[in-house]
């Protein structure tokens, strides 16, 4: 690339050794001018052995740079990386992901050939432990009724203009306009930032041959804590934003659960509730299970008729559970409602 304008790369992370040096081995591949490059990586004082691994890259790579995060959060580390940053260009990758070698080239050149205001590609899901589980957990995450129309999650062909993509390729001028990350959304920051970015006229381009690759959790019990923690912060961030910091598929699984417990609690009062929680089940089943064999029947594995079927319950159950404790926790919060009556109060005027 000809005239490559300056990037600089923020990459959080915590505890990372396990993915950091493949990620920063993907970075450093990448076909981008390495002196028109900086990365940042921001660590989260971590405990294992990522800071020395980080230290013996920044010693061979002058465009590789250690920065301290005290507080511990992700969006922290990404304030600190941009209020760093030389360039005019900010793009953010994640620790545990791994880039293609045109990552960076083909963010800045369609961020500036569809004058777009963030630019993101596809995030395709590998499983961190090559195991059975671990495949069919990467499917899920990577089907649409696992996870809705999260269009980065599954081979979309076409360019989109989307409510957010992975990581995050933005104009460092974008910042004075739409502000920094919420420092208080531990989770969902990324989101939030591109619905507010959205709320202000500003759009996302979803690029299909900007690749990542992400490595998921590969055993039940990490993933199932990991979407219980999701599901928390699908709905907790309300708590701190009057923006709705995500989109409708993030509240389907908090409906799934909310009709289960709900009927169910309701059919000891009268059968039609039992005729509609047994309409909810069965229609969940069946569609688990028809996704489920086709699946199986794509990968030629029958081992995943008895997986995908348990994967995709505990992924929409936990996440659901997640939401509904986040929701519990956003209505006794003096905050959220403190936050709505400013919000009605400013909107009458």
């Amino acid at each position: 690339m000809t005239n490559s304008p300056f990037v600089s790369i923020v990459i959080p992370c915590r505890n990372e050794e396990e993915f950091i040096a493949k990620c920063l081995d993907s970075v450093i591949a990448n076909d981008y001018p390495k002196d028109t490059l900086e990365v940042l990586v921001v660590d989260a004082m971590s405990e294992d052995g990522t800071r020395e691994v980080v230290d013996g890259y920044a010693h061979r790579y002058p465009f590789v740079r250690l920065l301290d995060n005290h507080k511990k959060i992700t969006p922290v580390a990404l304030n600190i990386g941009i209020k760093h940053a030389k360039s005019q260009i900010i793009m953010r990758m994640d620790a545990h992901a791994a880039y293609e070698k045109e990552y960076i080239s083909k963010c800045v050149q369609y961020l500036n050939e569809y004058n777009a205001d963030n630019v993101g590609g596809i995030w395709k899901i590998v499983p961190r432990d090559d195991t059975t589980i671990g495949k069919a957990i990467a499917l899920v995450l990577s089907h649409p009724f696992g996870i809705g129309n999260a269009y980065y999650r599954f081979a979309t062909k076409k360019l989109r203009w989307v409510d957010t993509v992975p990581f995050f390729c933005y104009r460092k001028e974008i910042f004075d306009k739409v502000g920094l990350f919420n420092e208080n959304l531990t989770r969902s920051q990324d989101m939030e930032f591109n619905l507010r970015l959205k709320s202000m006229g500003y759009r996302t381009l979803l690029v299909p041959d900007i690749v990542s690759y992400y490595y998921a959790r590969s055993d039940f019990g990490s993933f199932c804590r990991h979407n219980l923690r999701n599901g928390v912060w699908a709905i907790y961030p309300l708590k701190f934003t009057t923006i709705t910091p995500v989109s409708w598929r993030h509240m389907v699984p908090l409906a799934f659960v909310l009709s289960l417990i709900g009927s169910g609690v309701l059919s000891v009062v009268s059968p039609i509730f039992l005729y509609f929680f047994l309409f909810i089940s069965g229609s969940y089943t069946l569609a688990n299970l028809f996704f489920s064999i086709k699946i199986a029947a794509e990968q030629k594995n029958s081992r995943y008729l008895f997986l995908m079927p348990l994967i995709f319950t505990i992924l929409h159950i936990s996440y659901g559970l997640g939401s509904l404790w986040g929701l519990l926790k956003v209505m006794i919060s003096a905050q959220f409602w403190k936050n709505r009556f400013s919000s009605l109060g400013a909107n009458r005027k």
